[in-house]
């Protein structure tokens, strides 16, 4: 047993959490996968519509490191490059390639690796990134940049730590396939060096830690269990609870030795290396008194909710709300259309007596509960003031941007002002004018470039027309004398 610490913060939820068991649902009849990746980056198809293309097959890539390849989920064809709603707090449509599934699911050949201690870590590495992996526990980063360490790396975490309400993707996975996800961390922790491997999960999934330690008894990896207490499953919480180090804002765990990879992310780099399989399927929570039969289904990314949901009965009367993530982090979703990408890892489908009484808005009281629940050690109540009136650049000056919108500070508000989203607001008025700014730097720099140009050009034409000058002025002078004499 390893001395644990606290983080700051956090508050201590019901779990709504009933689910174990993993359900295997039908082939979708079409698949979607959105081109723009994460804020900002975007792959471009490599495939084109009426091709046929394989379950496994990347139909779309980039050179942009922090994008991976996206793999079809099966067979079937490409029936467009079009705009679809997809999966984002704004509701917006973007680009999507759209598969017609032939029901066939002929899978494209892969490379196995019987032996991972038989490759190099950059060659482990590279096969990561050429399966498309990212984090799975919802914040979609690039796998393969996370384990190229630029710093010496002691530990590896692997967190299992699911402790936002309703969510048990993870908790079935573990009891599902310890073995793999034990195998998956051996595989990253041989890919950094690490010293040492510790699994974290709560202590309320005895299950799947009695799994864990009977997948990691020959083996010398830690499994330890945490306090059930929300956000322990952020990254940083979860460092500074198992090490005691404190993870400075704009600083990331690499910087001190750590990395932090989930569960789900082990077990698909052990499909990736030691089977050959990409990225293309993942467990995902339907669940909620709005779900007739809720359950945690291996879906295939690409497939449209509503037909995971009619796999679990479909809705009950009295849904009020869908929600794509968990309650406190999720982003609510206007239809069932959009499909599910590599980040989602729980459907929520809500009825009005779970959400939370719609007042509104009072008047903050200053009671600063919001301050002492706040994992960051932030003061939510000078954000929400400095936001409130468009001072910005204050909310800047009062850390905004560290701010992991875990939404601790909502549960607690007695005024029930809604300060994750005012804070969401405010983050997105001074990501414009940053954008906005240094498009006006650019443009300033183009202008004095175009001008340095001009003047360039100018002096040019003046340095030619004296030469011009200078040669008339000598031809007419040797004129001149010839005449005299």
């Amino acid at each position: 047993m390893i001395k644990q610490w606290k983080f700051p913060g956090g508050i201590v939820l019901d779990g709504h959490k009933q689910l174990a068991d993993i359900s295997e649902p039908t082939l979708p009849p079409e698949l979607t996968y959105p081109l723009l990746q994460r804020s900002d980056c975007y792959v471009e198809p490599v495939v084109k519509p009426g091709q046929r293309v394989l379950k496994g097959e990347v139909i779309a890539n980039s050179q942009n490191p922090l994008a991976t390849p996206v793999h079809a989920a099966s067979s079937g064809v490409i029936t467009a490059i079009a705009s679809r709603l997809i999966a984002h707090p704004s509701g917006l449509s973007d680009t999507c390639i759209i598969i017609q599934t032939d029901g066939l699911d002929t899978v494209c050949p892969g490379n196995p690796c019987p032996d991972y201690q038989l490759e190099t870590p950059a060659e482990l590495r590279h096969k990561t990134a050429l399966a498309g992996i990212v984090g799975l526990g919802g914040a979609a980063f690039p796998t393969a940049v996370k384990l190229k360490n630029r710093l010496p790396t002691h530990t590896l975490i692997i967190n299992g730590a699911e402790c936002e309400p309703y969510i048990s993707c993870d908790v079935s996975l573990i009891q599902a396939n310890a073995q793999q996800i034990i195998q998956g961390a051996l595989i990253m922790q041989y890919i950094l060096q690490a010293e040492r491997c510790i699994i974290a999960i709560e202590n309320t999934m005895p299950v799947a830690h009695q799994a864990l330690l009977s997948a990691a008894s020959e083996v010398d990896i830690q499994i330890i269990t945490v306090p059930a207490i929300y956000p322990t499953g952020g990254e940083k919480q979860l460092i500074e609870v198992l090490t005691g180090v404190k993870i400075p804002a704009k600083a990331l765990p690499a910087d001190h030795g750590l990395v932090c990879q989930n569960v789900g992310t082990a077990y698909a780099v052990y499909q990736a290396i030691c089977l050959g399989l990409p990225l293309t399927e993942r467990i995902i929570t339907l669940t909620g008194k709005g779900i007739k039969y809720p359950k945690n289904i291996r879906a295939r990314i690409g497939t449209p909710i509503k037909h995971l949901v009619e796999l679990c009965g479909g809705y009950t009367p009295d849904v009020q709300r869908l929600i794509m993530g968990g309650s406190m982090m999720g982003i609510a979703l206007s239809t069932d259309d959009i499909a599910v990408i590599k980040a989602t890892n729980c459907v929520l489908a809500m009825t009005s007596s779970e959400l939370s009484v719609n007042q509104a808005a009072m008047p903050c009281i200053r009671c600063g509960d919001c301050a002492t629940v706040c994992p960051a050690e932030l003061l939510p109540q000078q954000l929400y003031w400095h936001s409130r009136s468009k001072q910005f650049e204050q909310c800047q000056d009062y850390q905004l941007f560290n701010c992991i919108e875990c939404g601790c500070c909502d549960i607690v508000c007695p005024s029930q002002i809604p300060l994750v989203q005012k804070f969401r607001a405010a983050k997105g008025e001074l990501t414009s004018k940053e954008k906005q700014a240094a498009q006006a730097i650019l443009a300033k720099k183009r202008y004095q470039n175009q001008q340095q140009r001009r003047g360039k050009e100018e002096q040019e034409k003046l340095g030619k027309a004296e030469k011009r000058q200078a040669m008339i002025d000598k031809m007419k002078s040797a004129a001149t004398n010839r005449k005299k004499v």
